[in-house]
């Protein structure tokens, strides 16, 4: 293992060793193969970040904002400039397929771009005369430290949805990265360092769970943005706000698909395998649950069958792949377990993924897609973020009867209806308790100037991230209201 490949913190605008003396294995999930050493630092290392990051941000809010977003057009640049290597970084430690892995960084950048644009974003608000003489507006200010912590299955997006609005808006950031994918962000920090912010502005600290408490406890932290499972989520946000920080916490999700009759076969056969399949299903958007609308069942069934079938698995650097492995060894079993506990619940299997074997990648964790049919509504395969390459289909007599099944689920993240029909689609979009909803999309993932909205046991917090929620949720308001009589006037 050569030096290069033991990562490092980036503190206060320098390349740090961890003196922890524990590290983690990073593996290429599709050959067993070490990419890297990670620190698990210690939370005494977490606490000299932020104090270097508070101490930066004393000088960083003072920057002009139109100053500061001028890092971030030559971030954009850098981007822009590597971003073949930043793709392929990400399939190598992630095992998404390349193409996947540059719209992740496509998305990522559009987030700078939207960030940009900040000046006009964080404007506040003039009322003149509220009174006689006295005029009141409002104005935006930074919060100060900021906390981001990043999930394994977007090394580059999801920290996107806050970085670049934190710091355009004055703020100072430490970023804590997934342990399992911490070789991208590595790669984006050295952009970083590269695109000249001051010291002490950008920060990352590696590590596990210790660091994730130990920024929800830190006093100078004074926000945390998190994506994850539910059950992190809620935890992130209960700790989060109990120690008096504005949380953004992105759970688990289900998102349910209609899909009835008169949909286009072709086309939303395609877009649906996509959805289910792409990524290996590890995305928070996964249509991972098909509610087929009458006899929608006769015609789709079968044709997912074959689509899916069809569908290539493999090394993700390869251009005829088309769906890569899951994350880790345990991920695989834990998902193979989850497609047995259906089947012993009476699903049917229709297309069976379990022990794939690829030639020339064998310690690759391979599952192949894998779709159940007669799914029960109360079951583990329809109420469990499977998060792997697993479709379950359910059956429906009517519109109403499918909406009630995704309303009663405890997550929100989408919801999704195929059909010609315009006031099936209306009903959806109006009735579908949901904060992502598509209309023939199969993924329904926001714009960088939308936020990214979800609901019920899929989001906990107020403003979610991207585009004005991240500009709101990165500022504190402060009012002012002024009086001056002209007999105070100073006269020259």
């Amino acid at each position: 293992m050569s030096e290069r490949l033991v990562l490092k913190n980036y503190v206060n605008g320098k390349w740090v060793a961890s003196a922890s003396g524990k590290f983690r294995d990073v593996p290429d999930p599709a050959t067993a193969e070490i990419l890297a050493k990670v620190p698990i630092s210690s939370t005494a290392e977490l606490d000299e970040a932020v104090q270097l990051a508070h101490k930066a941000f004393k000088d960083w809010r003072r920057v002009p904002v139109t100053t500061r977003i001028q890092y971030l057009f030559k971030l954009k640049e850098l981007l822009e400039a590597n971003f073949e290597d930043l793709a392929r970084g990400i399939t190598l430690e992630h095992g998404k397929i390349l193409d996947e892995s540059r719209g992740e960084m496509r998305r990522a950048i559009e987030n700078v771009e939207v960030a940009c644009g900040t000046p006009t974003l964080m404007m506040g608000d003039v009322v003149e005369d509220v009174a006689p003489g006295i005029d009141e507006f409002m104005i935006r200010q930074p919060l100060g430290v900021v906390g981001i912590i990043s999930p394994f299955n977007f090394p580059a997006m999801i920290a996107f949805w806050f970085l670049p609005y934190a710091v355009a808006t004055g703020n100072t950031i430490v970023v804590k990265p997934s342990s399992r994918v911490p070789i991208t962000m590595d790669k984006l920090f050295r952009l970083m360092e590269e695109a000249g912010f001051p010291a002490g502005v950008v920060n990352m600290v590696h590590g596990g769970a210790d660091i994730v408490n130990g920024m929800l406890e830190h006093p100078l932290i004074k926000s945390i943005s998190f994506v994850g499972s539910t059950e992190v989520a809620r935890h992130v946000y209960s700790r989060g706000t109990a120690n008096g920080k504005r949380v953004s916490a992105a759970g688990g999700a289900k998102n349910p698909v209609l899909i009835l009759p008169d949909a286009d076969v072709e086309t939303t056969t395609a877009i649906m395998m996509d959805s289910a399949f792409g990524c290996s299903g590890q995305r928070c958007l996964a249509a991972s649950t098909a509610i087929m609308i009458g006899d929608a069942d006769k015609i789709f069934i079968p044709a997912f069958a074959e689509a899916a079938s069809k569908r290539v698995t493999g090394y993700g650097i390869k251009p005829e792949v088309q769906m890569g492995p899951v994350i880790t060894p345990q991920d695989k079993v834990r998902i193979e377990g989850l497609i047995q506990q259906g089947l012993d619940e009476g699903a049917e299997m229709l297309l069976d993924g379990r022990n794939a074997v690829i030639p020339g990648y064998e310690k690759g964790n391979f599952i192949k897609p894998t779709i159940l049919t007669d799914t029960p509504v109360n079951g583990i395969i329809a109420t469990t973020e499977v998060f792997g390459p697993v479709l379950g289909i359910m059956h429906c007599k009517t519109v109403e009867d499918a909406i009630k099944i995704l309303n009663d689920g405890v997550y929100g993240n989408m919801g999704s209806i195929f059909t010609r029909d315009g006031s099936a689609a209306r009903k959806f979009r109006n009735e579908a308790d949901a904060g992502n909803i598509g209309i023939n999309i199969g993924v329904a993932a926001p714009m960088a100037f939308f936020p990214f909205s979800g609901w019920k046991n899929s989001f906990f917090g107020d403003l979610h991230g991207q585009g004005k929620h991240a500009i709101e949720f990165f500022t504190q308001t402060k009012i002012v209201i002024e009086r001056w009589p002209k007999e105070w006037t100073r006269k020259f």
